[in-house]
């Protein structure tokens, strides 16, 4: 039987055994002051309070009864957890027995065994936590209930198998240094081999095939420990250990991360909650709730799109574990009772269980309202993934159906997924499958070194690595009769010399098309070209081409079309991101302003129109626009496209064509030019008369 399977069937997390260390050294403070809040103002004559602070047993307690909690707010049955108090005997708090499995029993056991003695009472008596291991070990043999059923009907379908006890044990201690966290790891497994011989000698006990020992040293806050962590390590086939070396104020974060991979549980923190505010209820504010589920609840969407889910996931702020953050829908009159189309259903328990915010979305549920989740998507827009809801007074996190429905007819493959895409690039397709296709190979020609089925997921990488899903996606490959065979040779293995010619005659010929200004051909509107003109079609088109070569440097003769390509067009991307940003009006008062004349200034200034409107990012600089005629630059000798000049060097340069005729009195160099030359009449006469103009 596989792992997977026996983990499912008998999983580790079915018993868990706490052993609490109660030795004296847990009795004193871990110096980390309580911080208090007074309601009022602090008098003159105020008395600070001494500070506060926990013991090592009380921080040990309080973490170990929170994951208790978890674990039974996420699982009423199946999962059994037992402490145990070592000191100078084993303090059994609670048994397997369903009865005895409540935060009740336990907090009341707890409070009879008391804190630790501040000293040793009796000296001729051991201190030491090794006590409760050992009972540890020896309640692990115990049955338990399911465990009985399932030894009375060892059939799993048409799988005969055998009862196997897989169990984990957490003690929280504290050790000197390393050599004595390792004794301790040698002693449990001496003790656990030896309890398996008297178990399999006994029809009332079961062998532990497999046991996971998680050790937490924990000390003061301003003591440096000398114990070291460890990762998981085997020190048997039937023993697993791993040491985690903590300050206690942390054991409870320490053990939030344990409890994630113990039960395969994940966090989920929702956003953007509006509450009332208890000063003013007439204001609101939001507040962040975050919860714990199964980790099944988030398969839909971390498999979806990588950069959705990866935009999604943090990590907790002083933890080590992921959250996803989904953001709060504003209810529109939904309860839970009304049918989703959900595909999981999980419960939910709040992380921080007695936070104001959690007890208000608490409530809120289970008055009968349910929560619509919102996963925001990196592309823009957002999905609703996922829906609180309370049933029978347990809340439980839906998983929506975020794809078509099943009772649905299936899409043709011209229609798309969701008939949302209608221009997959069906024809290619099929060629890239008949160009892929797998063969049957005799067993006698197959090479061990390099088996076939290696070169066909080496070549299908080769051949798949830039290959765009959509028409409009893509530029260059809906242009074959420019482009062809050039994407073809790039994805070869080895291409030969003729081959390279021929790639490079392609990209030759395209740079000519591009100076006599040619149109490619009617584009579709698309992701990446914006509307129908030349200069978008050109940029786009280089761009995917460039993007195409650089994804195939598979050898010397690629790297030299790659070459060609760069030496033929100069790719100048980075500089126009970084060059300054003109306004459309400004540049073209400007240039009317220092435009030769009328007539000559119509074509630059169309030129210029487009350099400035095509891109969303800041314009070309003016000295690599080129001339859009021949004439222009023998012409133009001293214009804007003559040599490389900044702006400044054309305003201080160039000189100021006048607009308006010269007055005629400076023509004639001071000599008396007559006024009203045109009048026909002398005298213009009364102001009621005629004037006739010319």
């Amino acid at each position: 039987m596989s792992f997977s399977i026996t983990n499912k069937l008998f999983p580790s997390n079915h018993k868990t055994v706490f052993v609490l260390d109660h030795t004296p050294y847990f009795g004193i403070s871990c110096e980390s002051p309580i911080e208090l809040e007074f309601l009022k103002a602090r008098t003159p004559g105020f008395i600070p309070m001494t500070p506060i602070c926990k013991s090592l047993w009380t921080s040990s307690v309080e973490s170990a009864i929170e994951y208790c909690r978890i674990v039974w707010d996420l699982f009423p049955q199946g999962k059994l957890v037992r402490f145990i108090a070592s000191d100078t005997v084993a303090h059994i708090l609670n048994t397997w027995s369903p009865s005895q499995q409540n935060l009740s029993h336990v907090m009341n056991a707890m409070s009879l065994i008391g804190v630790p003695p501040p000293h040793a009472v009796n000296r001729n008596l051991e201190y030491t936590v090794l006590h409760g291991l050992r009972a540890a070990i020896e309640a692990l043999s115990d049955y338990t209930d399911i465990q009985v059923k399932k030894n009375q009907n060892q059939t799993f379908g048409d799988v005969q198998t055998k009862l196997i006890n897989r169990c984990r044990v957490i003690c929280i201690t504290s050790a000197r240094d390393n050599d004595s966290m390792k004794r301790l790891e040698e002693i449990f497994l001496s003790v656990l081999q030896q309890q398996n011989k008297v178990a399999a000698g006994s029809d009332r006990l079961l062998t532990i095939d497999h046991c996971h020992l998680v050790i937490i040293n924990t000390f003061p806050v301003n003591i440096e420990s000398q114990v070291n962590n460890h990762p998981p390590k085997n020190l048997s086939t039937i023993l697993t250990t791993e040491v985690h070396s903590i300050k206690a104020p942390l054991i409870s974060n320490k053990l939030s991360t344990l409890i994630l991979e113990h039960y395969n549980l994940a966090s989920t923190t929702v956003t953007g909650i509006p509450m009332k505010e208890e000063q003013n209820a007439s204001s609101s504010a939001n507040y962040d709730v975050e919860i714990y589920h199964s980790s099944c609840a988030h398969t839909a969407i971390l498999k979806g799109n990588a950069l959705d889910s990866a935009a999604i996931r943090t990590i907790k702020d002083g933890l080590e574990y992921e959250t996803v953050t989904l953001k709060w829908c504003t209810p529109r009159g939904c309860s839970g009772s009304e049918l989703q189309n959900c595909t999981g259903m999980f419960r939910i328990t709040p992380v921080d269980v007695n936070s104001r915010p959690s007890l208000c979305l608490i409530n809120f549920l289970l008055n009968g309202r349910s929560v619509m989740l919102e996963m925001p998507r990196k592309a823009g827009g957002k999905i609703t993934s996922h829906l609180l809801a309370s049933h029978g007074g347990e809340i439980f996190i839906h998983t929506l159906c975020t794809a078509r429905s099943v009772l649905e007819d299936p899409p043709s493959i011209s229609e798309g997924c969701g008939g949302r895409v209608t221009d997959y690039r069906i024809t290619d397709f099929g060629l890239l499958i008949k160009q892929n296709t797998l063969v049957p190979i005799k067993a006698g020609f197959v090479d061990e070194g390099n088996r076939p089925i290696q070169k066909m997921k080496t070549r299908l990488n080769r051949h798949a690595k830039y290959w765009p899903l959509t028409i409009s996606s893509t530029l260059i490959f809906n242009l074959k009769g420019y482009i062809d065979p050039l994407p073809s040779i790039i994805t070869k293995e080895k291409i030969t010399e003729d081959e390279v010619i021929q790639c490079r005659r392609i990209i030759i010929n395209l740079m000519s098309l591009e100076k006599k200004n040619e149109s490619l051909y009617s584009l579709n509107a698309g992701q990446r070209v914006k509307g129908q003109k030349r200069e978008d079609q050109y940029k786009a088109m280089w761009n995917e081409l460039e993007t195409l070569l650089k994804k195939n440097l598979h050898t010397a003769d690629h790297m030299s079309i790659y070459n060609c390509l760069l030496e033929c067009h100069k790719f100048n991307f980075e500089e126009e991101k970084l060059s300054d940003k003109v306004e459309l009006d400004e540049a073209l008062r400007e240039l009317d302003r220092i435009g030769p004349s009328k007539s000559d200034s119509d074509v630059p200034r169309a030129s210029v129109i487009r350099a400035t409107t095509d891109s969303p990012m800041s314009p070309p600089p003016l000295t690599s626009i080129n001339p859009p005629l021949a004439k222009s630059a023998s012409s133009r000798s001293g214009g804007i496209y003559s040599a490389p000049r900044t702006l400044l060097d054309i305003f201080t340069s160039q000189e100021k064509v006048k607009s308006r005729p010269e007055f005629c009195g400076r023509i004639t160099g001071g000599a008396v030019a007559k006024l009203y030359a045109n009048n026909k009449y002398a005298d213009s006469g009364s102001r009621g008369e005629s004037m006739e103009v010319e």
